[in-house]
């Protein structure tokens, strides 16, 4: 059995972890006390296989000391499962800022004169923790996708393992860059159908559309030239071990050219093997 204890900093991305882990298979039990984990790991140990993979939760939130944590961390260590800690952390201003944007209290906030305090106080009191983990990860720079796709890298997924999925994104720079992005590229230079009135209601799935976008000399270079530089680039993510490449293509509103070559792109890659989801995040918009 493969148990798997989730810790680390308060906005460190303890919670997105559980539920990419989640995702791959596992069964989450959050906020679980130290004194519980042996009982839980020996009812899961006999059930058949139903909870052949867990991860638990523990955080600052859970007990005022670690002593009984880092015990039974070490027996379960000493037993026949396969157990590991994962650490998540970030930098002081990442987290605040994370506390800020959702306004949430940090459960070390009425101990503390400030936010930054009751930081600097969690990292001082999860040390011990820290320092028996067999995997860390800081979330500072991390956006949702590149978590996600660490996470599948390192504790699988219903994916084979060293299997990359490409997720394609149209989007519209007059609404904001996707933040997840790996690779952005701009379609604005490609003649617009917004400006022909008969295609301006319709967006980049519709054949109309697609037939408009794709006629052009310099639309049909340019995929040529993007195709070939991903099918360079592609077998060199997979072999770096990443599992989760972010493409984005965008146009002015994200409603006609950047969702037409979206999907063209996907049906390339697909064709080259790998995994892709497509997304037209701003189509609907006005």
């Amino acid at each position: 059995m493969k148990i798997l204890i989730i810790s680390g900093l308060s906005g460190g991305g303890k919670s997105k972890a559980a539920s990419f882990l989640e995702d791959a298979g596992f069964y989450i039990v959050d906020n679980m006390p130290a004194g519980m984990i042996l009982k839980f790991a020996e009812f899961c140990a006999g059930g058949s296989g139903r909870y052949s993979r867990v991860a638990l939760v523990y955080d600052v939130r859970t007990a005022d000391s670690f002593d009984e944590f880092l015990e039974v961390l070490e027996i379960l260590r000493q037993r026949e499962y396969d157990c590991k800690l994962l650490y998540l952390e970030a930098g002081v201003g990442a987290i605040i800022k994370r506390y800020k944007e959702t306004r949430r209290i940090h459960p070390l906030q009425d101990k503390a004169a400030s936010l930054e305090e009751a930081v600097d106080q969690e990292i001082a009191l999860m040390a011990p923790v820290r320092a028996q983990a067999d995997i860390v990860i800081d979330s500072t720079n991390y956006s949702t996708a590149r978590l996600r796709g660490e996470l599948l890298r390192l504790f699988g997924g219903s994916r084979q393992a060293g299997e990359l999925l490409v997720s394609l994104v149209s989007f519209g720079f007059k609404h904001g860059l996707p933040l997840e992005a790996d690779l952005v590229f701009d379609v604005r230079f490609m003649p617009n159908p917004f400006y022909i009135d008969a295609l301006r209601p319709k967006t980049g799935l519709d054949q109309e559309v697609r037939d408009y976008v794709l006629s052009f000399r310099e639309t049909e270079q340019f995929l040529e030239k993007l195709r070939e530089l991903l099918r360079f680039v592609l077998p060199l993510y997979r072999e770096e071990g990443k599992t989760v490449l972010v493409v984005a293509i965008g146009c002015t509103g994200g409603h006609h050219r950047s969702v037409a070559v979206t999907h063209a792109l996907a049906e390339y890659i697909n064709s080259l093997g790998y995994q892709v989801t497509e997304n037209h995040r701003d189509m609907t918009r006005s």
